[in-house]
């Protein structure tokens, strides 16, 4: 059975990463799924405020728990094994070593993410996984949107 990793930042668009990964198992693929997402890592500023840097681990890996709670909850929905991994750091870099780490087959992630930044960052991180991947690498594109 395939392991597929699905990296989202909670964006409508990432979810189309969830959509197509379903309707591969709707035609027959045997898989499992692992969910992530990475936090940017904290400012030297937030460092220093923060004079703990536990209580900010504790608030990036709650907001990054937060951020894999729509694409987890359709894979559970669809009856499928899915396991999330949260973690912070550059994107790119994080997601190969999640993929080392529960021994993925492969990753289906969109081409954009949420609007604006977002958007260009998860835009640049998946140009990046396709080159630094160790297991191929799906991106699913949004929609044309319909012009006005």
């Amino acid at each position: 059975m395939l392991k597929i990793l699905i990296p989202t930042d909670g964006s409508q668009h990432a979810l189309l990463a969830v959509h197509h990964a379903l309707k591969l198992v709707g035609a027959g693929l045997k898989a499992r799924f692992v969910v992530a997402n990475v936090q940017e890592s904290a400012t030297l500023y937030e460092l220093v405020v923060a004079h703990d840097p536990n209580v900010l681990q504790k608030v990036s890996e709650g907001a990054g728990r937060d951020l894999v709670r729509p694409a987890m909850g359709l894979l559970s929905a669809a009856a499928q094994q899915v396991e999330a991994d949260v973690s912070s750091g550059d994107p790119a870099q994080m997601l190969v070593e999640a993929v080392e780490r529960h021994d993925c087959d492969a990753v289906i992630m969109s081409t954009r993410g949420g609007g604006g930044l977002r958007a260009a960052v998860l835009g640049s991180v998946s140009q990046e996984m396709v080159q630094i991947s160790p297991v191929p690498v799906t991106l699913v594109k949004p929609p044309e949107e319909a012009e006005d």
